[in-house]
């Protein structure tokens, strides 16, 4: 372990490119002219007889391609969400997407050519294809579903000014909101993710006040938010639904996540019958808190008074000291990250919130997204998104095609390694308060990965179809206060306010039924760190190959390799008795 200082730092993007008005960003644009320029040459090359070794050349021909647009959007990407509000960087978003929805048209032939292949010879020539081969089997799963060359030229293109706008409209419009609360007799200023500090603050008043004034900004944004989100739901259904065929809104996820539309039922099934387990941990919660029953502000709130409090410092050894008594090779992995300054740590206003890891190619170590503020939970996302980028770093020996994991693999590493920070934390504390409130955050944590964001792909399942018979934003509102409903029961008391959640997550919108990775990548880890504590060592390198392997091989062979069969409800099932056992052992210790 070194000895270096760790401090709150914005991350360095030079290893992309010095500055926005570089020459090398420049030049990036016109490298990328001449590499679609040759690999349109290729076209005449792709017939039927194609011979391994050009079919070979063509797709390094299109990795370089993709290698270079990666970097172009990561920086413009990267630079956004560190800074929404700034118009230098908004203009460079603008050109880039439209510049790489350009590439994309000018490459298309490939992808169309090889999806309609005739089996024999895909079959002849995907022994040939080494690690390339996963991505060109995906590939081809989706050929009922592909359009002709003109309508898929026009959907890239109406993509940029469509979907893609709306998503950047409203991150632009939501990461510009002020909130004001009074802290102390003091009325301050806060981003959203400052203000969401106080939602987990042992005094309910400031807990409920926090809340109030998080969802008054976004209800007052209410109906462009809704209109935003409509819009972007019915995009959806005409380009998947209407135009491709898709079965339903949410099936064309599960393809891109190469899971059948069965398992995702099946997860989804056995989370909504779960509802007990965590109404019975906030009615535990309510007597641990002197309540009657929970009130929805209350559901994050520590239940002792030891809010321990991490410096930056003090967090990142944590998490390193966490990572290194698991496995040291991922503890210097994570040091590369500091090494080579790729933390964006502060909070900052326009600074987009929330936390993220973002591998731009598999050359280059990822960069992560803090908004670090010195509680237990920020330490935790430390974690998490630590555990993503070794992930990635781990799988970095395969193609820019295969070395990301698929969507319900990917946050294996990120869960895992909020699971053995926890074992540290506890095995190191001594404070019977703080090792409690530990265990009450762990399922408060489980109930936002799984629970929460389960009941948000049912939400979404409900929304797409409502939208479609023209339901109004007050309607979709009374909705989501019934999936609220749903989950807590009696256990907790859900005021009006809440009908305006949906409108505040952001993956709802960027990124349609993703959600649903989160409880599936929770319940997987519970399994696998069962496993772990079982077996010790001998587990330690059939995890790493699980993670090696990025998005090289099928989800569902990947675990069964691993043991797990996703397509059994026996399994989901088991990740939930895991909590319910935990909720046992907090109430007997009271």
């Amino acid at each position: 372990m070194t000895q270096t200082q760790y401090t709150l730092s914005p991350w360095s993007l030079d290893d992309l490119y010095p500055g926005i008005k570089s020459p090398e960003l420049n030049q990036a644009f016109v490298e990328l002219e001449e590499l679609a320029g040759q690999l349109e040459q290729a076209r005449p090359r792709l017939t039927d007889d194609i011979t391994p070794e050009d079919f070979l050349a063509v797709i390094r021909q299109m990795e370089a391609i993709y290698d270079g647009a990666y970097r172009l959007n990561g920086f413009a990407g990267l630079r956004f969400a560190a800074n929404t509000q700034d118009q230098e960087t908004l203009s460079l978003l603008a050109r880039v997407e439209q510049f790489t929805a350009e590439l994309t048209n000018r490459g298309l032939f490939f992808e169309l050519w090889w999806k309609n292949l005739p089996d024999e010879h895909a079959e002849r020539l995907l022994p040939h294809t080494g690690d390339y081969r996963y991505w060109l089997e995906q590939m081809r799963l989706f050929k009922p579903y592909t359009l002709s060359e003109a309508e898929e030229k026009i959907i890239n293109i109406k993509n940029v000014t469509g979907a893609g706008a709306q998503t950047t409209l409203y991150d632009a419009i939501t990461n510009r909101y002020v909130f004001r609360l009074e802290v102390d007799g003091e009325m301050r200023e806060l981003t959203r993710g400052e203000l969401m500090v106080y939602a987990r603050s042992a005094d309910p008043d400031l807990r409920a006040r926090a809340y109030q004034e998080l969802y008054r900004v976004y209800g007052q944004d209410g109906t462009i938010l809704g209109l935003i989100y409509q819009n972007i739901v019915r995009d959806w259904r005409n380009e998947h639904l209407n135009l491709r065929g898709y079965s339903s809104p949410i099936s064309v996820r599960n393809l891109y996540n190469d899971l059948p539309d069965g398992v995702v039922d099946t997860l989804l099934d056995v989370a909504r019958k779960n509802v007990g387990v965590f109404q019975r941990f906030f009615r535990l919660k309510a007597r641990r808190l002197g309540m009657d029953r929970l009130r929805r502000y209350d559901i994050y709130a520590p239940v002792s008074q030891a809010e321990k409090r991490y410096s930056y410092d003090e967090a990142a050894r944590i998490v390193l000291e966490a990572y290194h008594g698991f496995e040291p090779r991922l503890a210097e992995l994570v040091e590369r990250l500091f090494a080579e300054q790729r933390i964006d740590s502060e909070v900052r206003p326009g600074k987009q919130g929330g936390a993220f890891c973002w591998t731009v190619t598999p050359k280059l170590a990822p960069w992560v997204k803090l908004n670090y503020q010195g509680r237990a939970d920020d330490v935790s996302t430390m974690a998490h998104e630590f555990g993503h980028a070794v992930h990635s770093m781990l799988a970095s020996h395969h193609s820019i095609f295969t070395f990301h994991s698929n969507l319900p693999l990917a946050e294996t590493a990120s869960t895992f390694g909020e699971m053995i920070l926890l074992d540290k934390l506890l095995a190191e504390e001594s404070d019977p308060d703080v090792r409690r409130d530990l265990l009450f955050r762990q399922m408060d944590d489980a109930y936002a990965t799984i629970q929460r964001q389960a009941f948000f792909a049912l939400f979404e399942r409900q929304a797409h179809e409502m939208i479609q018979q023209g339901a109004s934003v007050d309607e979709l509102n009374e909705v989501y206060l019934d999936n609220l409903r749903e989950q807590f029961g009696d256990a907790v008391e859900v005021s009006e306010e809440f009908q305006w959640e949906w409108a505040s997550i952001p993956h709802i919108y960027a990124t349609p039924f993703y959600v649903y990775a989160y409880a599936f990548g929770q319940l997987l880890v519970l399994a696998l760190y069962q496993q772990y504590r079982a077996e010790g060592e001998s587990f330690k390198p059939r995890y790493l190959r699980l993670l090696s392997a990025g998005g090289s091989e099928a989800p569902m062979k990947l675990l069964a390799e691993a043991g797990i069969d996703a397509a059994d409800p026996v399994f989901w099932q088991g990740g939930f008795d895991v909590l319910a056992g935990l909720v046992e052992r907090l109430e007997k210790e009271g």
